[in-house]
């Protein structure tokens, strides 16, 4: 299928690794020019390299932090100046501050700020700062990357929970604003998704991934690429009359009907 987004410029956060880094691989397949967008230099020009040499598209590393306002206004400066705008914007985050906890014991105020500004705040401060880059263009895709959680809380995910729960609402009153301008704002909301490529205390142990496992009606993990899909196919043209959603890709795990 044609998603119909081919020479279209996106911005991609947090995009050094994991699932930021496989949005812009994805969106690159499918002739997407990117951009990205992380702390890590060396990191991100690599991936940079990679995607440029693999897809034939324009791939542009600028690092930066998403919590600095003058990193996130050269960003924009940047996307301007090289593109003359942008198309599609994936708000990808990091995660909550580790160890996770029991929400009762999460009474440090330091790690609720982390939170907040990591999960939230630099989100929002990157959306403020890119959407005047998409709206004079007439069409455009914004997508979050959120959790599961958000619809079933998990245990010991509060400081994701609350907090993504923010982005996820943030998001449903954006979709309400631009829609007239021809831009869609949605989420997409993982849970159960393969951690093998992370390390240390952010990978799920052998005994958490079995238990992760029965967790849903398919009996496995999720793939990083079953992500990626939705949010590439939530960036594309067919996916025009889908705003204000937030797609679950969880195998099934939230039991709800709504």
């Amino acid at each position: 299928m044609d998603l119909g987004i081919n020479g279209k410029v996106a911005l991609i956060t947090a995009s050094s690794a994991g699932l930021g880094k496989n949005i812009a691989h994805a969106l690159a397949a499918e002739g997407v020019n990117v951009v990205l967008f992380a702390r890590s230099a060396d990191k991100l020009r690599a991936i940079a390299d990679d995607i440029a040499q693999a897809h034939g598209v324009k791939a542009l590393a600028f690092p930066g932090d998403m919590l600095r306002a003058d990193d996130v206004a050269a960003l924009g400066a940047k996307i301007k100046a090289d593109f003359g705008g942008l198309d599609i914007l994936i708000l990808n985050t990091g995660r909550a501050p580790n160890p996770l906890r029991a929400t009762l014991d999460e009474t440090e105020e330091e790690r609720w700020h982390t939170a907040y500004r990591g999960q939230l705040w630099g989100a929002i401060q990157v959306a403020n700062t890119m959407i005047p880059l998409i709206s004079g263009r007439g069409w455009g895709r914004i997508v979050a990357i959120t959790s599961a959680s958000v619809k079933a809380p998990m245990p010991h995910h509060s400081l994701s929970t609350v907090f993504r729960a923010g982005m996820t609402a943030y998001i449903k009153h954006l979709a309400n604003e631009v829609g007239a301008l021809g831009i869609t704002a949605n989420c997409v909301a993982p849970a159960l998704i393969d951690t093998s490529h992370r390390v240390g205390a952010a990978a799920y142990t052998p005994e958490q991934t079995q238990a992760r496992k029965k967790m849903t009606p398919l009996g496995r993990m999720g793939t990083q690429e079953e992500v990626t899909g939705v949010a590439t196919f939530l960036a594309s043209q067919q996916a025009g009359f889908i705003t204000g959603s937030s797609i679950l890709v969880d195998g099934g795990m939230v039991g709800s009907l709504i």
